[in-house]
């Protein structure tokens, strides 16, 4: 069995060595398997060139086309995979255990239009002074954030206590 190219892309002409391949025109039809020489024949009298599609069938499959147009159609389809992919942020909002019904109703939309955009949230609880003596207070806001969003956001790192703060993370449903 031959190797696969070796430089970047496919091979194309003169550079394809196996003895036979199986052609495919430039109407997408099958020719069937032939001699490498008379498929380079057929791409000549086509004014196209020969490009080996898959290296590692057996016989390799070869299309006569365009090869200038089909790296072009190539870069095009990468550069749209590449607009559609969605990188996925960690946002983070900060709340206090004696938090303000507005002011945290004002965290909660923008953590709303976080889970919309498609990112995590990470909600950091930082307790100062006295306000460690009371941690099932950071607890019981954590708790009511995690039940106010459960319709949108699974949690994806439970309330945990990390030094003077606690910490959870929610993803997007």
């Amino acid at each position: 069995m031959p190797a696969p190219p070796s430089k970047d892309g496919p091979r194309i002409n003169d550079e394809i060595r196996v003895p036979r391949v199986l052609l495919i025109d430039q109407h997408g039809e099958k020719q069937g398997i032939m001699p490498t020489s008379s498929a380079l024949e057929a791409a000549e009298e086509a004014g196209l060139d020969l490009v080996e599609v898959s290296p590692t069938a057996d016989p390799p499959v070869c299309k006569i086309l365009d090869y200038g147009k089909y790296k072009f159609q190539e870069q095009k389809k990468k550069n749209e995979a590449r607009k559609r992919q969605k990188l996925v942020e960690v946002k983070e909002i900060k709340l206090r255990p004696n938090i303000d019904i507005h002011d945290y109703e004002v965290k909660a939309k923008a953590m709303h239009r976080f889970f919309e955009e498609g990112d995590k949230v990470k909600v950091t609880l930082r307790f100062r002074g006295g306000e460690m003596r009371h941690p099932e207070l950071g607890m019981k806001l954590l708790q009511q954030v995690k039940a106010d969003f459960d319709p949108v956001a699974k949690v994806e790192y439970e309330p945990r206590m990390e030094g003077r703060q606690m910490i959870m993370i929610l993803a997007p449903r």
